[in-house]
């Protein structure tokens, strides 16, 4: 009875990220290639997401404080990121505080994957 409490709680998060904004359709192609050969590939993406990405927004940081006014070099490294970007300061401040948002918000949807257990493939793309 807990796994299936477990597993409604992790649907409901998930669904509740989707109307969020905070996770779109690429999500669940990401699932959709999870399978018994690697039942954490997901979230073994999603860390690797952020591993990747805050390590490039320590690059953009470093260059805004270095360069400020060298937008080419910013350039360079927001499209590593996510496209090309000649936002301000405060622009970026709010991609990076919605990142550390979106990383606790997945840690604890995978927090509960794990603790739930194998879930039924009917609630795989389902909400509650």
């Amino acid at each position: 009875m807990e796994c299936y409490n477990l597993q409604r709680q992790a649907a409901c998060l998930k669904k509740s990220l989707f109307d969020q904004g905070y996770l779109d359709e690429q999500f669940y192609q990401i699932e959709d290639l999870q399978d018994e050969a690697s039942p954490n590939f997901t979230e073994e993406v999603a860390s690797l997401f952020f591993k990747d990405s805050a390590r490039l927004m320590t690059n953009i940081e470093q260059a805004m404080e270095k360069n400020p006014r060298d937008f080419n070099r910013w350039d360079a490294h927001m499209q590593q990121l996510k496209g090309s970007c000649s936002s301000c300061m405060k622009s970026f401040q709010k991609v990076k505080w919605e990142h550390g948002v979106l990383r606790q918000k997945l840690e604890s949807y995978f927090q509960l994957l794990r603790q739930a257990g194998p879930a039924e493939t009917a609630t795989r793309h389902g909400g509650a």
